[in-house]
């Protein structure tokens, strides 16, 4: 490998590392967060691997407990995705607010990778990043943020039929 790449590599790594550094109190927060979302979504009648499904693909809590709560009421399909559309429209605006601290090199499959990740959380470490945002830094905080949400789902979807109904009632405002 040229002297260049693993340069490039390096810096590549080093952003990363500092996204997944950044990315932990994220993380923290989403656990405790999503932990409530398993609860109700068990409560609900999801299976716990639908509710981990549902964590892993819509990384949105406003999102995921109106598609809950339309999932319960037989809402049809394009009623979600409608109601998804409009909830979740705030990510239009962020995306185009990082998209002016990225280098306007960056291939099109880096900016899809990274708009799938973006949160509100999300948002407000990246746009605090000075100069250039790097698509490896997101990359560090989504290496973190999704299993954070996503296991904090399993483990209060899981935890539903354990827990007492005093608890995981209590559970259910915090979403």
């Amino acid at each position: 490998m040229q002297h260049g790449g693993k340069h490039l590599m390096n810096t590549n790594y080093n952003q990363w590392k500092k996204g997944v550094l950044n990315g932990i109190p994220i993380a923290l927060g989403y656990l405790a967060v999503s932990f409530s979302f398993g609860i109700i979504a068990d409560q609900m009648g999801l299976h716990t691997f639908e509710a981990v499904v549902m964590s892993a693909t819509n990384l949105t809590s406003a999102g995921q407990f109106a598609g809950l709560t339309l999932i319960t009421a037989s809402a049809l399909l394009v009623e979600m995705a409608l109601a998804q559309l409009i909830i979740n429209s705030r990510y239009f605006l962020m995306s185009a607010a990082l998209s002016q601290k990225i280098d306007p090199t960056t291939p099109l499959i880096h900016r899809m990778i990274m708009a799938f990740g973006i949160t509100d959380e999300v948002f407000g470490v990246s746009i605090a990043v000075k100069g250039k945002l790097s698509p490896f830094y997101t990359y560090g905080i989504m290496s973190v943020a999704i299993p954070g949400w996503t296991l904090g789902t399993f483990l209060g979807a899981y935890s539903g039929d354990i827990l007492p109904a005093s608890v995981t009632s209590a559970f259910s405002i915090a979403l």
